[in-house]
């Protein structure tokens, strides 16, 4: 896999003075006022905040789901955003350079494991055989290949959220986006969940933001950002080391 991956300047994110303003006149809010972040390839870092500090705004920005009002965007080399979008079409962006993994793993219940993972590089167009191999890859380093064939509802917990690592990782983004992925577990599967996230950082040189009010994990991160009123402040954090 490793023929196949960028090199590290061709990942990454960068986002500069990122605003987001709903509505307008004396209705307006802004959610965002000047949002500044950076996430290295190979790094994990956490985003932590209180409800309504606009984490669920910048996470619908970052995945090019919602479009800021202001500011800048950057994935590796390239600019997605400035002041408008950089890239007509933002569904190939999102299915090819910007991965997901949500609080709960959404998987396809009439899919088996493998094609769970696989779906996505076939609808991106990677021949079957090809994608089926690049999931083997992928479950095989999250150690669940073991239930290759399995369906969804075979799995445990901590399983199903493997696969949903793996469905990230698998179109090989520069950006995997986590939207409390731990929330659902104890303590053990969370600080599992976040070893395999960096991990697969370090493996796939890919840059993870984690959204997370989760305490038990919070230590791990060797980077925070804090989102209050819209606006980010950085915090070097304990980064717990995993055995």
């Amino acid at each position: 896999m490793d023929k196949q991956q960028a090199d590290s300047s061709s990942r990454g994110v960068r986002i500069e003075g990122l605003k987001k303003r709903y509505g307008e006149g004396d209705t307006a809010v802004d959610a965002l006022k000047g949002v500044n972040m950076v996430v290295a390839p190979g790094e994990v870092v956490g985003l932590v905040g209180p409800s309504g500090s606009g984490k669920s705004t910048l996470l619908k920005c970052l995945g090019a789901i919602i479009e800021p009002t202001a500011g800048r965007m950057t994935l590796g080399r390239n600019v997605i955003f400035e002041n408008g979008w950089k890239i007509s079409d933002l569904r190939a962006l999102r299915r090819d350079k910007i991965g997901f993994v949500f609080q709960a793993p959404y998987l396809i219940p009439f899919l088996d494991v493998t094609d769970n993972v696989a779906l996505l590089p076939m609808l991106a167009g990677v021949p079957n055989n090809e994608a089926r191999k690049r999931a083997l890859v992928l479950l095989k380093a999250l150690d669940v290949d073991h239930r290759a064939r399995a369906m969804p509802s075979q799995l445990s917990g901590g399983e199903q959220q493997r696969v949903s690592i793996a469905r990230g990782l698998v179109n090989r983004p520069p950006v995997i986006l986590a939207d409390e992925p731990t929330a659902p577990l104890d303590s053990e599967r969370a600080l599992a969940v976040i070893r395999i996230l960096n991990q697969m950082a370090r493996q796939f040189d890919t840059a993870i933001i984690v959204v997370t009010h989760d305490e038990k994990i919070i230590p791990t991160f060797k980077r925070i950002y804090h989102i209050r009123d819209g606006v980010t402040h950085e915090e070097v954090g304990e980064g717990r080391r995993f055995d």
